[in-house]
């Protein structure tokens, strides 16, 4: 007997599902309505906004930078436009299938490979990377006809950075290179990322760097709308850039020429000034570089070359390298026993040639001695004896406590580099200097055995070239010091209006004015009758100056033979002038590293910055002279 299906039976049930499913339609339904709700009415301004983000793409417009001239106008950093085949490596399948492909119809060297792998490991902020710069009109066209096959690749017009003089004054300049983390703290320290929005490059070193936002500019922007693909469809709105304020210089290109030609081969600084204004007329580091090798960023071989030469041509001697004074310290040490009543002008000495302080004897340069010694002449024959004596009689806190009023021992301030932290202070000896110097006790104390070296420049005395330029254009002013600075003028790109950058007066010494024309008159004779004669003969101008070799090691007792001393250990040769005596327009410092005495090297390069600058002519005949020659009566 079989069953019989009941259809009134399964009525209720299906009912029930159909009910319970159209219950679901609608919740499902009801959900879809409110989300839609909520999008479309209660979220719609905010992805309203969103989507016009996603279709318009900000783009930034690098502005042009500043223009760095002498005080004559001369360009020493310019710009140009170039175009430059650039790489987004995120949207190239193979990388480098792509750059072997493209290098056969554009010439792409090993080096440009090795840069743009470099700049890949640098560039995580950046849009794109360039594999070649600076193409030809040719090499564009040519990528522009097999565009297509290179998806990623693009060519865009950069502004270069371009150094016209090349080498010359080099490290005033300074130069730009490619923006790295740390740059980008100095940065973001500074509040100034939106500023530098598809920036790639930042000063680096000297003017570059010290006048960064100066002359950066204003980055500006264009609202771009794109397409599904990201490809740009039309410009919407422009914001132009504002280009970057020009400096115009204290330096004197010219008078810079002549002075790095001066030093040919060998190293050294000169550091001339402008006594009444602080302005500086040359800065030379010698040896030099090329600021331009840094533009592209420079290969792995030539910065290994520039830091690992021996003459170290990064450094900048000017303000970063300290040596011993030597004499020139003594028309200082003079003046400073003048205003501490220490000595008088013809409170005089008798010289024997040596002078002994307990069981050490401390040599003249002069054998016998130089006789009877007054102020006048301590100065101008350069007699080690007088200054022996007077640092003794002196103390080493009293000669510390005048030198720094003269800017011994402290940073300048000049204008260069990213602060103040980019100068050396050298050495500026004293008792409380050599308890934080070394940390032994029995290496703390002073001796007064130590004071007696530091009265003729030697010893712990260390100084740039710049602070011994700044303290010899405070005696050519008469006491007043200004701080040294490079940048004259800041000059608006746009209206070329002008921002003098106003001479800056440190301190008035307040020196006597009698005490001051001791120095000066002895500083006279130093080029009159003494050890500058050589070279200042028959200058068309007077000049004061003085005239120092420092010594690289020590000779033990032992005589000093030049030609008998390996080149890097023969002393150092420096002198120090201002000119015309009577009515100073510059006051300068020449260091010769290695030079041997300070008027057979130093010397002859001052006659040559002083001839052109005071006369506007280059002295032939201020070639540096035979060393035997001068040995005979050269003491410093």
């Amino acid at each position: 007997m079989s069953d019989f299906h009941n259809p009134d039976a399964d009525i209720p049930r299906f009912r029930f599902r159909l009910g319970f499913t159209a219950a679901l339609v609608l919740l499902g339904f009801g959900i879809l309505f409110g989300r839609f709700v909520w999008l479309q009415i209660i979220q719609h301004d905010f992805y309203r906004t969103r989507a016009e983000d996603n279709r318009i793409a900000l783009i930034p417009i690098v502005p042009n930078r500043g223009v760095i001239t002498d005080r004559n106008g001369v360009v020493m950093a310019r710009n140009y436009s170039a175009f430059t085949l650039e790489i987004t490596p995120s949207q190239v399948d193979d990388l480098e299938a792509s750059i072997n492909t493209l290098s056969e119809l554009i010439d792409i060297q090993p080096k440009d490979r090795k840069r743009f792998k470099r700049l890949m490991d640098e560039a995580k902020n950046f849009e794109s990377i360039p594999i070649r710069t600076r193409l030809t009109d040719r090499e564009v066209a040519k990528f522009a006809a097999q565009r297509y096959r290179f998806p990623g690749f693009e060519v865009k017009a950069r502004l270069f950075r371009q150094y016209p003089l090349g080498h010359t004054a080099s490290h005033a300049v300074g130069y730009i290179g490619r923006i790295t983390d740390r740059d980008l703290k100095w940065i973001e320290e500074s509040e100034a990322q939106a500023n530098y929005k598809g920036t790639d490059h930042i000063g680096k070193t000297g003017l570059e760097q010290r006048y960064e936002f100066e002359l950066h500019g204003q980055t500006g922007y264009e609202e771009v709308e794109i397409d599904a693909g990201g490809r740009a469809v039309r410009s919407l709105k422009r914001i132009p850039p504002v280009s970057g304020n020009n400096l115009q210089l204290t330096l004197d290109v010219k008078l810079q020429e002549i002075t790095e030609k001066a030093f040919g081969e060998r190293k050294g600084s000169v550091v001339a000034i402008e006594p009444a204004t602080g302005g500086i007329l040359a800065l030379v580091s010698n040896p030099t570089y090329d600021p331009n090798m840094f533009v592209d960023g420079i290969t792995p071989e030539n910065w290994k070359e520039l830091n690992e030469h021996p003459s170290k041509p990064m450094i900048n001697r000017a303000i970063n390298g300290a040596y011993p004074p030597g004499s020139t310290f003594k028309p200082f040490m003079a003046l400073a026993a003048l205003e501490m009543g220490k000595r008088t002008p013809h409170q005089a000495i008798s010289d024997p040639g040596y002078f002994t302080f307990g069981n050490h004897t401390f040599r003249d340069d002069k054998k016998g001695g130089h006789g009877i010694v007054d102020m006048h002449k301590s100065i101008v024959h350069s007699c080690d004896t007088y200054y022996y004596v007077l640092a003794n009689d002196m103390g080493i806190d009293n000669i510390a406590k005048f030198m720094a009023q003269l800017g011994f021992g402290q940073r300048t301030g000049v204008d260069l580099g990213k602060d103040d932290s980019s100068e050396s202070k050298g050495v500026l000896p004293s008792q409380a200097w050599k308890k934080q110097r070394f940390k032994k006790p029995e290496q703390q104390k002073w001796y007064a055995g130590e004071t007696i070296s530091i009265g003729i420049g030697q010893g712990y005395n260390a100084y740039t070239p710049i602070q011994l330029a700044q303290a010899t254009a405070v005696l050519a002013n008469n006491g007043v010091m200004f701080r040294p600075h490079l940048v004259r003028n800041i000059v608006d790109a746009k209206t070329g209006e002008k921002r003098l950058i106003e001479p800056e007066p440190l301190r008035d010494l307040k020196l006597k004015p009698q005490n001051i024309d001791v120095i000066r008159r002895a500083m006279v004779g130093v080029n009159t009758e003494g050890t500058g004669t050589r070279a200042f003969a028959g200058a068309g101008y007077q000049a004061a100056g003085k005239t120092g070799t420092a010594q690289v090691f020590s000779l033990k007792g032992g005589q000093y033979k030049e030609s008998a001393i390996k080149k890097e250990l023969r002393d150092h040769a420096l002198f120090i002038a201002y000119a015309p005596a009577e009515d100073p327009k510059i006051a300068l410092a020449v260091l010769v590293e290695n030079g041997g005495f300070g008027a057979q090297s130093a010397a002859p390069i001052a006659r040559m910055v002083l001839d052109y600058y005071l006369l506007g002519k280059y002295p032939k005949g201020a070639a540096v002279e035979d060393s035997a020659a001068l040995e005979a009566d050269e003491h410093e």
